[in-house]
């Protein structure tokens, strides 16, 4: 069986915290200016997971309606 996606989306930002904390990338970074930043790719996960968490969320007042 695959993976979850919140597990998949909580492994990818725990990738980048290693990256991010990684003595190489430390030294590159000092020279390092992308348009696109690990501070972007970590934005761009955290709102997925968002959205992943918004879908799996029991609506209550859906579940009140079917049982009127």
């Amino acid at each position: 069986m695959s993976q979850s996606l919140k597990c998949l989306i909580q492994e990818a930002q725990q990738t980048i915290l290693q990256i991010r904390n990684h003595p190489d990338y430390k030294q590159i970074a000092l020279n390092y200016s992308p348009d696109l930043t690990l501070g972007d790719a970590t934005t761009a996960l955290t709102y997925l997971q968002w959205e992943v968490e918004e879908r799996t969320t029991i609506d209550v007042a859906k579940l009140e309606a079917f049982s009127g």
